[in-house]
């Protein structure tokens, strides 16, 4: 390139960097009205308010729950199996029925039992008769050997045998009592109120003493197990340890969290806690009356250990988490909102929480808008459920000129 087209090219940029500076040191009056658009005579910004929903922060009771899941286990559980073998005739129960105590669950084939029964019967008839026998003959020597017609050696033969067929007659009797005892083995009898699971044995087959023929679940009333970790054992300890305290427990659906059942009670807290887990087990008792628990199922448990008079609440959507905790949108005197860092104690109920510290009451804080806002954002407060006027013909004019000056060119 000559030296004639380098220098035209250096002089060409300058014209173009003066003329770029000229345009910006003199921006056209179109620019200056689109910067002033939103603002009014004075300068002042007239943004309009962002709409939200604002709650007073309330004072209430509230009451303070320990969370865990649970498992429900039945009061009683009993395998049933038949004291005596020999053949099943019946069964005499509903698989899934309830059954009562001491009915005829199942029978089994007696005539074995009867005959011994029987035979030990006429045993002690036999040894009775015997025992008769030796005593008349003891009576009729007495009065002999005063007179010198007997010894006293026969006679002691005679008190002995009386007293031999004595014990003789003792020992029927107890083998009567066992004979009778297995005998009633043969009907099988529930040792429990209960609800009859699947039968293990059909009728037919021959059972023996290992043979399960059903299972009991004890369903009225019923025990929910559950685990907490260690920290609160102090807080549970000492809840329970309050004279005449009983620390009502509820059940939770897992699914959506609504009560299954309630009326539940704390019965005993475990001695030791598990090393492995840094937990300790608890028992709780439900009257269960209507069978909504059932044995196996895993529920959500709620304990309620104290109740905090004149908590701070409000709904749990108005807090915010923040890269330094939690904090809500609290609406100030002059209608805008400050970031206010707030502790949460704990949750009451499915939507609200309580404020430890952060919060007085009657403050009002905003549920509903917050990704709007800002810290010094004016606000239109509205109450839940209300919705923001419409705007007015002077609003819409006012909105539609400054829209008009900001786009316009001079």
């Amino acid at each position: 390139m000559s030296r004639f087209w380098k220098i035209a090219l250096i002089v060409i940029a300058v014209i173009i960097v003066a003329v770029v500076g000229f345009r910006l040191l003199h921006k056209p009056a179109g620019s200056t009205s689109a910067q002033t658009a939103g603002k009014g005579k004075d300068g002042k910004d007239e943004t309009p308010p962002v709409p939200v929903t604002v709650v007073p922060v309330v004072k209430q009771s509230v009451p303070v729950y320990l969370t865990a899941l649970g498992t429900v286990q039945a009061l009683n559980t009993v395998t049933v199996n038949p004291q005596v073998g020999g053949q099943l005739l019946s069964l005499d129960f509903t698989e899934g029925q309830p059954v009562k105590k001491g009915q005829v669950l199942a029978q089994i084939d007696p005539r074995t039992y009867q005959a011994a029964y029987d035979q030990a019967l006429a045993k002690q008839h036999q040894d009775q008769a015997l025992l008769d026998t030796a005593k008349s003959n003891l009576l009729r020597n007495q009065d002999l050997i005063t007179k010198g017609y007997i010894s006293k050696q026969d006679m002691d033969t005679l008190r002995n045998t009386a007293a031999q067929y004595q014990a003789t007659v003792a020992a029927d009797a107890a083998n009567i009592r066992d004979t009778q005892v297995q005998l009633a083995y043969t009907k099988v009898i529930s040792p429990i109120d209960g609800l009859a699971g699947i039968r293990g044995v059909d009728p037919g087959n021959v059972v023996t003493t290992s043979t399960s023929i059903v299972t009991l679940t004890q369903l009225h009333p019923i025990n929910v197990m559950f685990t907490l970790p260690e920290q609160n054992l102090d807080m549970v300890r000492t809840a329970a340890s309050q004279a005449g305290a009983v620390l009502q427990v509820t059940a939770l659906d897992r699914t959506d969290a609504h009560p299954i059942a309630s009326g539940g009670v704390l019965k005993v807290i475990d001695n030791q806690i598990d090393a492995t887990t840094g937990t300790f087990r608890l028992k709780s008792e439900f009257p269960n009356a209507k069978n909504e628990l059932w044995p196996g199922q895993f529920v959500n448990v709620q304990l309620l250990v104290s109740t905090v008079d004149g908590g701070l609440v409000i709904p749990a959507q108005a807090v915010q988490r923040g890269p330094d905790g939690d904090y809500v949108y609290q609406v100030q005197g002059d209608h805008t909102v400050k970031m206010q860092p707030v502790v949460v104690a704990g949750e009451v109920g499915d939507s609200h929480v309580m404020i430890s510290s952060g919060l007085k009451v009657g403050e009002q804080v905003v549920t509903e808008g917050q990704f709007r806002l800002k810290p010094g954002s004016k606000v239109n407060a509205l109450k839940p459920g209300e919705v923001p006027a419409a705007p007015t013909a002077d609003q819409l004019d006012k909105a539609k000129k400054n829209s008009m000056g900001g786009g316009r060119r001079h």
